[in-house]
């Protein structure tokens, strides 16, 4: 059996079928045949209670269309099955059926039912008190539910249970003592069954038969000798206690607890998550037998291991992700070389703080398989010793500060699957023993400092089943030939930011993600057209040197979620076929040669949440389809086109909408004021759609990798065009309508966007006063009205806006004095030139009424005049520390 917790997992619910399929035909459950070995009728009241059960639920998917009272054989029902001697029901199995309502009374009439399970359904309220009265029960399953309030102590009248799962639901309080009176159980799942506790953990040693407890989430902050009770456990088995408040237990283990080591019967144990730090290792020990296969300790403090646990001579995996404390590499190694080096199949501790190399000592774990340290702070150069071990398969030491990497010799005679050394010091070479792994599927030597011009014929000698080619982030140049016999099904290709350059390559049609993105391909594009029919979900061939058409065959691609084009120099219309991509979430053509009008046929992409064309020569009308039917996005660039017209008011609806560009074009009429519809701009809030992902998932039994797509965007800020990418950009909230036509007073209404960061009106004909209400707009970091007709005064609210980082008012008609404040006088004067009435600091032009400056200087006066604009300065400064603030404050508030 394999050491990880999933194959674990699986193992326990594959014998868990097994064992509940035999004992239930023991009991007389079950059936066979074709009408499900039924030989009777139905008991009516037995009938009639299931009816009266479906009718309190609601069943929207039909689930339970096949319970009719017309119907005598109620065996026949689905997720029901009844004895074969008796016709009694003795089984009812309804989970995952999409099920909701409160669990009914009507059950107490199914008084032979020993398998319940109402799991991952919509069932709410609480566990009713009578389903004590259902004393045959041996199973029940209610977990993935919207149950509620406490569990009751009648559950502890079901003495014959022997599995019982009430996980993923919303209790609360204590668990029941009561509990203790389920001398049967052999199973007992309370994962994250709500904000429940146990107090006193001494009903747990009463079930004797206890083979499976998890109870992560329940906090066992006040169980104080818990570890002297689940020891004297002795046919417990699977032990799962994450996230229980562990280490604010006073006294986990009394004097007894060592002697309860020898006979300790547990296999796996994950106490993971609970602040525990290196002094647990007093309480751990009774818990650490001769039979221990499987420790997490993740999401921990601990500064170490003790040596016992190198003397584990059965444990083959060893799982310290997310560690906090530092530990010394060579240390823990040297702790671990007992018999434990022997039978230690997999450690899996990225981000573990881990420092020191990668010694000789790792030549004594013989029986490794997996090795993963990604993410830790480990340096030097690496033993050769680790390339030796016989049975290395999957090695992750990516994003280390390692260097010392094999051999062609050193790799030839091993069968690795999985290789990450990504971020690691590779170069700059590209390795020749990648030709010498025949079995690999996973190589990920992104940014390794690799620069190397690759051969043609070096694709020739990669293994044939690749699922996963990461080469992404160095220097490597060369031609790419096609690749249509190196990559297996669900393949990812990342080639990006090198140097390749030649025409696209034809790729199989089994991948699913490429990216090409930032080389120096050229060419036309109409290969793609060889992938068709294929599962291609993530596309980006941007930062090329790509020409031609989008070829008309997009059709094809049905599962795709990303296409990025941009900077390359593609031209022509769009094509009709690009409305087929109906999974599309992000469509970036930025800075391109594409013309003419946008297709109709894109309104059927609904799943639109980017859409990304600025830079390129498209024209017509902004279409109206955009606001009606694209109501996911939260991202519209259409900068830097030909489209004219007005701006429709359909926009409007996008309530999602966090960043509208439409600068640049030749658009005419006024500003639309519904546009303080936008939700996103006026609540705080941030959009869900952060990022477009695509998942896969290794071969290998613990390790999954995923692709990400980080949407991004060039978007002027600050008078300079810039790319906005990562987290920046779903915390930006803009609205760019510079560069237009537009006439007509600024709509009062914008100023109840109290979200917006950056407000452009530049470059346009408006008229009339600057709102008097701007200086609600408190969040503003920009605000760009300049070569506008602008006139009045600004506004003395505008003197709040303590984020304001840059501010143009130049060019327009504005007269009176400029508002006082920090901010205000802090910009350059040429913000505010061309606006003959203004007057006041920073401009030199004084208002009337103030004071003439004296003709005669006194000794200080020069020191006066250093002071004021000294003061100017640091209040531009504290301003600019206000902005990274709450710049700071948004970043906590999208990631919660």
């Amino acid at each position: 059996m394999h050491p990880c917790v999933f194959i674990f997992f699986s193992l326990l619910l594959q014998s868990l079928e097994t064992t509940t399929a035999n004992q239930l035909v023991a009991v007389g459950g079950g059936g066979g045949g074709d009408d499900n070995g039924v030989t009777k009728n139905c008991f009516v009241d037995e009938r009639n209670a299931l009816l009266d059960f479906k009718a309190r639920l609601q069943d929207p998917n039909g689930s339970l269309s096949t319970w009719r009272a017309e119907e005598d054989h109620c065996g026949k029902w689905f997720g029901v099955t009844c004895n074969n001697q008796t016709g009694h029901v003795t089984w009812l199995d309804i989970s995952f059926c999409g099920v909701g309502g409160e669990i009914s009374r009507s059950l107490l009439n199914l008084s032979n039912l020993n398998f319940l399970d109402l799991s991952y359904n919509y069932f709410h309220g609480s566990i009713p008190i009578f389903i004590g009265y259902m004393t045959r029960l041996r199973y029940l399953y209610l977990s993935g539910n919207f149950l509620s309030g406490t569990i009751p102590g009648s559950v502890g009248s079901l003495t014959e249970l022997m599995y019982l799962d009430l996980s993923g639901n919303s209790f609360y309080g204590i668990i029941p003592s009561k509990f203790g009176n389920l001398t049967n159980l052999q199973a007992l799942f309370l994962r994250h069954a709500g904000r429940c506790r146990v107090e006193n953990p001494e009903w747990l040693s009463h079930l004797s038969h206890l083979e499976q407890l998890v109870m992560d989430g329940i906090s066992l902050a006040k169980a104080n000798h818990w570890v002297n009770v689940v020891s004297s456990l002795r046919k417990l088995s699977y032990l799962s206690l994450y996230g229980c408040d562990l280490s604010q237990v006073m006294y986990p283990c009394s004097s007894l607890c060592f002697i309860f080591n020898s006979s300790s019967s547990v296999a796996s144990l994950d106490l993971g998550d609970n602040n525990l730090k290196s002094s647990m290792y007093h309480w751990l020990f009774p818990l650490t037998g001769t039979k221990l296969r499987f420790l997490d300790i993740s999401y921990n403090m601990l500064d170490g291991i003790p040596k016992y646990l190198g003397n584990l001579c059965s444990l083959t995996a060893l799982y310290l992700k997310n560690n906090s404390a530092v530990v010394q590499f060579p240390d823990f190694l040297k702790n671990l070389s007992g018999c434990t080096s022997f039978t230690l199949q997999q450690l899996y501790a990225p981000r573990s703080q881990f420092m020191g190399s990668l010694s000789d000592k790792v030549q004594k774990f013989s029986s490794l398989e997996e090795l993963i340290l990604s993410e830790n702070q480990l340096n030097g150069t690496i033993s050769g010793k680790l390339w030796e071990l016989p049975r290395l398969s999957v090695i992750d030491l990516s994003k280390n500060s390692l260097e010392g990497f094999p051999s062609k010799h050193h790799m030839s005679n091993l069968s690795y699957v999985h290789v990450d050394l990504s971020s690691c010091i590779l170069g700059p070479r590209l390795p020749k023993w990648i030709k010498t792994l025949k079995n690999l599927t996973h190589l990920d030597l992104s940014n390794t400092r690799i620069s190397d011009t690759i051969p043609v014929e070096f694709w020739d000698m990669c293994p044939s089943h690749l699922s996963y080619l990461n080469l992404s982030s160095n220097n490597i140049s060369g031609m790419v030939p096609n690749l249509l016999s190196n990559f297996d099904n669900n393949s990812l290709i990342d080639l990006s930011f090198n140097n390749f350059q030649g025409p696209i390559p034809n790729v199989s049609s089994t991948v699913i993600s490429l990216n090409l993105s930032r080389n120096k391909f050229n060419g036309g594009i109409s290969i793609l057209c060889q992938m068709a029919d294929g599962f291609l979900e993530f596309l980006d061939l941007s930062h090329n040197f790509l020409t031609g058409q989008l070829p008309d065959c997009l059709r094809h691609f049905k599962h795709l979620t990303v296409l990025n084009l941009g900077h390359n120099s593609l031209s022509g219309r769009l094509p009709p076929s690009i409305g087929s991509l109906i999974e599309l979430q992000a469509l970036y053509l930025y800075k391109n040669n594409f013309s003419g009008e946008l297709p109709l046929s894109l309104k059927n992409c609904t799943s639109l949440t980017s859409l990304t064309l600025g830079a390129n020569n498209f024209s017509g009308n902004v279409p109206v389809w955009i606001g009606e039917n694209l109501s996911g996005l939260y991202v519209l660039i259409l900068r830097s086109n030909n489209f004219f017209g007005t701006i429709p008011l359909q926009l409007c609806r996008l309530a999602n909408l966090q960043i509208l560009d439409l600068s640049m074009n030749n658009l005419h009429g006024t500003v639309p004021s519904c546009l303080n519809n936008l939700t996103s701009m006026v609540q705080e809030q941030f959009s869900q759609v952060q990022n477009v992902h695509q998942y896969y998932t290794m071969l290998t039994n613990s390790y999954s990798i995923y692709a990400a797509y980080v949407d991004h965007a060039m978007i002027e800020w600050e008078g300079a065009e810039r790319e906005f990418i990562r987290s920046n950009l779903v915390l930006l909230k803009s609205i760019d309508l510079s560069s237009n036509n537009l006439t007509g007073p600024i709509p009062h209404e914008l100023t109840n966007l109290h979200e917006i960061l950056a407000l452009n009106l530049s470059k346009n004909a408006l008229i009339g006063e600057i709102p008097r209400e701007i200086g609600q707009m408190r969040k503003l970091l920009a605000l760009d009205l300049s070569r506008n007709n602008l006139s009045g005064e600004i506004p003395l609210g505008m003197s709040q806006m303590n984020f304001l980082g840059y501010l143009d008012v130049s060019s327009n008609n504005l007269s009176g004095r400029i508002p006082s404040s920090t901010q205000l006088q802090s910009f350059e004067p040429s913000r505010y030139d061309g606006n003959a009435g203004l007057c006041g600091p920073p401009l030199s032009r004084k208002c009337p009424g103030d004071e003439e400056s004296q003709v005669g200087k006194s000794e200080g006066d020069g020191e006066d005049r250093d002071e004021d604009w000294g003061w100017f300065y640091i209040g531009g400064g504290t301003g600019f520390v206000k902005v990274v603030v709450f710049i700071a404050k948004l970043r906590r508030i999208a990631h919660k």
